[in-house]
């Protein structure tokens, strides 16, 4: 493989070009009059802020998420001009930077209303805030029988520019009937809200998870693109269900020792794997400080030469150890391909998260920092 070469022992590849199809898909697929959130919080999902929302910008997106306000510093320095919505709740010490900065800042309580409106006033700005309605998932957001009291505080001040009210699902790919029953909640709640107000503002309650039709009855006029956008497929029932978006992240290490081992040979730690015959294994430079899971021990599976070799014993911080037994030829400086293609044979995120006992998100997430990311702007 090209990467044979590579000068790190572990890194992630991002495929920048599949990004951009992928934006395009989503956005040629969506309704004319629905806004495109992109998700770029947690370093836009181990996938790199900086570079990803560039990419993003070029392809016509000007509407961001992020979970907190340091990760919206970082994105307004990217872009000056672009809409950013904070989605976790913001620290009272938080909201002056937050205005600062021009943020959209979530309201989930009375309390962070008012803690927003002095602060606006104080500063003399306008805040731009969304409200957040909490329809049963019992996490963030106003809970939704106190929802209409918020609504009333942020109608009555001049500090506040109401700019969207948004819901979050919480089993959207594996409840139907719960993601109905919120979304009926949300929409009566709308309803409380007067139309020359909500028909100016961002209405969403869909991410990729949740994607659903879009009717032209419907009020909601934005989505929350995450998962998707960065190559992952949409869930059955998804209104965008039919695209097949191209993975964007892989990830590699290199062989750093062949050695054979005869059996009854114990691997690893705490002695959790015998060789059942004599063997030839390969020690691979990555482990769970890179973002292998210890859930992967005796599970998971690495490709090397293009050909499946399972793990054997307990992940380490720094090292993992395959059987290449019945691969061929194997020598220190051959790559491991932990998440993507080699050869004719792809080890996807789905499949990754079988045998490691993760979800996408805390996949691709908790790829650590000492991973290097290698941007390819082609294909070759």
């Amino acid at each position: 493989m090209s990467q044979s070469g590579h000068n790190t022992r572990a890194w992630v590849e991002i495929d920048l070009p599949a990004l951009d199809r992928n934006v395009g898909r989503i956005k040629q697929a969506l309704p004319k009059h629905i806004r495109y959130v992109a998700v770029v919080k947690a370093d836009a999902y181990g996938h790199g802020m900086p570079e990803v929302v560039t990419r993003l910008l070029q392809a016509g997106v000007d509407t961001f998420a992020v979970a907190n306000v340091a990760e919206a510093s970082r994105l307004r320095e990217i872009s000056p001009d672009a809409d950013i919505l904070l989605l976790s709740p913001t620290l009272p010490n938080e909201i002056a930077r937050a205005l600062e900065l021009g943020l959209d800042i979530t309201i989930n309580s009375l309390e962070e209303a008012d803690g927003i409106i002095r602060a606006a006033e104080s500063m003399k700005v306008k805040a731009r805030v969304h409200v957040k309605v909490d329809t049963g998932m019992g996490r963030s957001g106003v809970w939704h029988e106190q929802a209409e009291q918020v609504f009333a505080k942020v109608l009555g001040s001049s500090s506040i520019k109401w700019c969207g009210v948004y819901t979050h699902f919480s089993d959207a790919d594996t409840d139907t009937d719960y993601t109905i029953k919120q979304r009926r909640i949300f929409l009566n709640l709308l309803q409380k809200i007067p139309s020359d107000i909500h028909s100016s503002f961002l209405i969403h309650a869909d991410n990729s998870a949740g994607l659903e039709s879009f009717s032209s009855d419907s009020p909601f006029n934005a989505v929350r693109i995450g998962l998707m956008q960065y190559g992952l497929p949409p869930s059955a029932g998804s209104f965008l269900e039919s695209l097949k978006p191209d993975p964007v992240l892989s990830f590699h290490a290199k062989v750093v020792l062949v050695k054979g081992l005869p059996a009854g040979t114990s691997i690893g730690y705490n002695r959790t794997k015998t060789l059942s015959r004599d063997s030839k294994v390969a020690i691979v430079a990555v482990g769970y400080g890179d973002g292998v899971p210890t859930a992967a021990s005796n599970r998971g599976i690495f490709l090397i030469n293009g050909k499946r070799c399972p793990i054997l014993g307990r992940v380490s911080m720094d090292q993992t150890v395959v059987d290449v037994t019945d691969v061929g030829q194997v020598k220190p400086g051959d790559v491991a391909t932990i998440l993507g293609a080699q050869g004719n044979d792809r080890i996807t995120v789905t499949e990754f998260c079988k045998w490691s006992d993760s979800i996408p998100w805390e996949a691709l997430c908790t790829l650590t920092q000492r991973v290097q990311r290698v941007y390819r702007s082609d294909r070759t």
